[in-house]
């Protein structure tokens, strides 16, 4: 006993005397990088081209497998959104399976199995990866290409773009690809409702008949399977499949803009602006620059740490976030830097951006923030290891991109080498200033006077890439806004016609996100109404309000009008409230702008209680085609926009037939379309409705 004693009091002595020379105020230097040991795959080529590679792991009995054909970039030309289409059409069922049968076939065996333009991927419990395999080569192999499944495809690609075309984030992205590339380069193309309306059935086919082929193309098993098992397998699945002979497209070097410019696209009803910062680069992924490269975009803006992100939202408060970003390939690609800002802050974070990017290029780094950047990379690059799946993309990475074959073994070893001169160097290479294009996308009204303080040319693009022509509005600019509305009056049927209707009842189709719903609204002067959404016989929301008091139902969940909508709702007019501007509202003429291609009088209405709304009216027609304000949803306000149009005459009144909401909120816009189906007026509607 007292032996044990003394050994355990000599034991903790040591350890006392080892803590006692620990300096906790400072952090523990780092050791060497380890050497990093990585397996090489057994690859082996099958006659018709197909490269083989495997890559065993026996932990779990489970194999994925995943085909990379390297058809490179593809131009897709007037028939853009082709290749995506035909990507899809590969998981609609094949010639011996339709869709349900293939699907239900990889549910039985707890399967993942996907097909893609670009190849696919499966993986299964070994026992089962046979058979899951085969279904893989069968979707791959023998599409079925159904007309039914094409047109079901091609309209929600329609229906997708729709809803991108007012989405500024979704903007930002294409159009700085177009103006950056060129839209006639495969990464500058844009995909459109005329490319779209342009594929045919026939497309698609001549499409995977070019580009789904095994020339070029890479298939890696990882798993509980055997080289000798993998390549008994992949010759009998693919052995005799044959194809076009693919080669790399060559792309003519595009070059960057002479000078910095900002190129503007108007969103009207974007809350923030889309700010994307872009320069093109030259970056294989065995290029010298590599390495040193993702050190110093990582410092720059590659996450919450970086100097963009520290700058722009914890030191401004512009945005939730700003990062940037540079990619290696062996084609031509980017660096760039983005981030979502409020409209007014649009120029001061502008300033910032070139600013940051302008001192990592003329300042050196500090020691810290360089051994931050090799710590963040060392660490995920050894979590990433624990993926089997990521280590056996490294072989087909080294044969793709040419690289050396020690080029992922000596991967940490490369990192730590980097020095603060390598640093400042790549970034004076890669990261321009004097040459670089800045996009902005929101709320042109808003950012672009401030925009054009920063001294750089301003131009500004529509939503296609397009370059907008201000050419001046042909319109009566000393028109004031009482006779703007008195024209609106007279074109929907005049103040005699229009005081006559005490009630308005009408049932209508909305579209929200694709899915098809039912709406009715009943309305009665003064100031009740009620709307009411359904999906078949479920109500999804309903607002009433009786003149005095009312409430919000959604899914069954009600909640009464706070205070501030209460008092809103009485002084509102619903039925044409035109008709009492002259009560106590202030009307204000701010000019002109295009609305659906044509220029309409801007009015800024402020009702009595303060509320503002803007109104925007035909010149020509002198009808109301669109509002803009600010509303709550959720307790939190956002701007909404409505649209109306397809004016029809019911009785002696123009009442539009098509209204669409857009409301802009912090996620992105929201769209719902409306479809008038039928109007009633001074009947079927009595105060009972709104109890």
């Amino acid at each position: 006993m007292k032996q044990i004693i003394t050994t355990t009091l000599v034991l903790v002595s040591l350890l006392q005397a080892g803590a006692q020379k620990v300096d906790r105020t400072k952090p523990p230097k780092a050791g060497p990088a380890p050497v990093i040991t990585i397996g090489t795959p057994v690859t082996f080529k099958l006659p018709n081209g197909m490269t083989i590679l495997v890559v065993e792991n026996h932990k779990l009995p489970k194999v994925t497998a995943s085909i990379n054909i390297d058809a490179g970039p593809i131009t897709e030309g007037t028939k853009s959104g082709v290749i995506n289409l035909m990507g899809q059409m590969l998981n609609e069922g094949t010639k011996t399976r339709d869709k349900a049968k293939f699907d239900d076939e990889v549910d039985r065996i707890g399967a993942n199995v996907n097909v893609a333009a670009n190849g696919g991927n499966v993986s299964a419990l070994t026992r089962y990866f046979p058979q899951a395999f085969s279904l893989l080569a069968d979707g791959l192999r023998n599409p079925a290409f159904p007309q039914e499944s094409f047109d079901k495809l091609k309209s929600q690609t329609l229906t997708g773009i729709k809803a991108g075309e007012k989405n500024a984030k979704t903007i930002a992205t294409q159009v700085t690809a177009a103006l950056v590339y060129g839209k006639d380069h495969p990464a500058g193309e844009m995909t459109t409702p005329t490319t779209v309306g342009n594929i045919t059935l026939d497309d698609v086919k001549v499409a995977y008949a070019k580009y789904i082929t095994p020339s070029r193309c890479y298939l890696t098993f990882v798993g509980d399977i055997t080289p000798l098992a993998a390549k008994a397998l992949a010759t009998k699945t693919f052995g005799n499949w044959k194809g076009a002979a693919l080669s790399l497209p060559v792309l003519a070097e595009v070059k960057n803009v002479g000078t910095t410019e900002i190129d503007v696209v108007d969103v009207p009803n974007a809350v923030q602006s889309e700010i994307k910062i872009t320069n093109l680069v030259n970056l294989p992924m065995n290029s010298p620059d590599y390495f040193p490269l993702l050190l110093a975009n990582d410092i720059l803006g590659g996450g919450a740490e970086s100097r963009l992100f520290m700058n722009l939202r914890e030191k401004h408060g512009f945005t939730y976030g700003a990062y940037s970003n540079v990619s290696a390939s062996r084609f031509q690609t980017t660096f760039a830097a983005a981030a979502s800002v409020r409209n007014e802050k649009a120029d001061s974070a502008v300033a910032e951006f070139i600013n940051e990017i302008s001192r990592i290029r003329t300042e050196p780094i500090s020691s810290d923030e360089l051994q931050n950047a090799k710590n963040k990379y060392s660490g995920n690059f050894a979590i990433g290891l624990e993926n089997p799946a990521r280590t056996a993309s490294f072989a087909s990475n080294i044969l793709i991109n040419n690289l050396p074959a020690d080029f992922y073994r000596t991967y940490l070893q490369r990192i730590n080498a980097v020095t603060a001169s390598d640093i400042q160097r790549v970034a004076q290479k890669y990261f321009n200033v004097a040459n670089t294009r800045v996009t902005g996308v929101g709320k042109a009204a808003v950012i672009v006077p401030g925009l054009k303080k920063l001294g750089y040319p301003v131009r500004e693009f529509d939503k296609y890439a397009e370059p907008v022509v201000n050419n001046p509005i042909a319109v009566n600019v000393s028109v004031s806004p009482k006779q703007v509305i008195a024209n609106y009056l007279e074109a929907i049927g005049g103040e005699t016609e229009l005081k006559k209707i005490t009630s308005i009842a009408t049932t209508g189709e909305m579209d929200m996100r694709g899915q098809a719903l039912a709406t009715t609204s009943k309305k009665m002067a003064p100031n009740m109404e009620i709307t009411e959404v359904n999906m078949a016989t479920m109500t999804v929301m309903k607002q009433v309000f009786d003149g005095t008091t009312g409430y919000q139902s959604q899914m069954g969940n009600k909640k009464d009008f706070e205070a501030v909508t209460i008092a809103e709702k009485k002084e509102a007019h619903v039925i044409f409230p035109q008709l009492y501007y002259g009560e106590g509202y202030q009307l204000e003429l701010q000019g002109t702008e295009n609305v659906a291609g044509a220029p309409a009088y801007k009015l800024k209405i402020t009702s009595p209680s303060g509320k503002i709304t803007n109104e925007f009216y035909d010149s020509k027609t002198w009808l109301l085609v669109k509002t803009e304000s600010m509303v709550k949803t959720n307790g939190v306000e956002v701007s909404q926009s409505s649209e109306q149009s397809n004016y029809k005459k019911v009785g002696n009144i123009m009442i539009p037939h098509t209204v669409i909401i857009n409301v802009q909120t912090p996620m992105g816009p929201q769209e719902i379309t409306t479809t008038v189906t039928s109007v009633k007026l001074n009947e079927g509607v009595s105060a009972e409705d709104f109890k």
